[in-house]
């Protein structure tokens, strides 16, 4: 079994940073991709950021392109998510997720994490 662990989530202004992190543990750990989905109150889950774990991949959604970046640490089986001029509507919870296509293909993700709370503020 593999976990997923988060951390890094907080209260933040608007136009601030936070950076989360995503380590996993378990069994031997290989995975297609490892990345980031959020959910907003009152919203479904929407895909954030993935990078695939063979290559240098990255995939983002648009809405974050340009303010997030995703990178890894294959050595700690760790992906992190560094997050800059955050908006309000970035505020939701935030789940690591491994082992999964990123979008298009997307079909559904093996391992999720428990979610980290960002909170952005005007």
């Amino acid at each position: 079994q593999v976990q997923l662990v988060e951390s890094g989530g907080g209260l933040v202004q608007a136009g601030g940073s936070l950076r989360l992190s995503c380590a996993a543990s378990g069994r031997a750990f290989s995975s297609i991709a490892m990345g980031w989905f959020r959910q907003a109150p009152g919203k479904e889950r929407e895909f954030v950021a993935a990078i695939r774990w063979i290559g240098d991949n990255t995939h983002y959604a648009d809405s974050v392109k340009g303010r997030f970046t995703i990178s890894r640490d294959n050595a700690k089986n760790t992906v992190y998510l560094q997050m800059n001029s955050l908006k309000v509507e970035d505020t939701a919870v935030y789940y690591c997720a491994a082992d999964f296509y990123p979008p298009p293909y997307y079909n559904g993700a093996e391992y999720w994490g428990q979610g980290t709370q960002v909170t952005v503020s005007s």
